[in-house]
């Protein structure tokens, strides 16, 4: 079943110009002092919930660019995206 992604740099497109970019995640406050099992998790252990849940998407058949989306992944409801804050070190 197709659905529309409402790309804020583009407006809704279908659901098939887009690659999914996986859950957000945080990365680790202090890389250097992280374990490679706490690596591993961070890298490959999803929590794949049902419900809502903060993605990232690249809109790869129109502007290229990255954005987050809170989508329900039961429905497939997008509730609303938004343009990527840049990271502060």
């Amino acid at each position: 079943m197709s659905f529309l992604v409402p790309c804020p740099f583009c407006g809704p497109r279908d659901v098939g110009e887009f690659s999914f970019g996986g859950e957000t995640l945080s990365r680790p406050k202090s890389p250097d002092q992280v374990s490679s099992a706490e690596w591993a998790h961070f890298f490959y252990d999803r929590q794949n919930i049902d419900g809502p849940q903060t993605e990232w998407w690249y809109h790869k058949q129109g502007c290229s660019q990255w954005f987050q989306a809170e989508r329900d992944t039961v429905t497939n409801r997008v509730k609303r995206t938004w343009a990527p804050q840049p990271r502060t070190s």
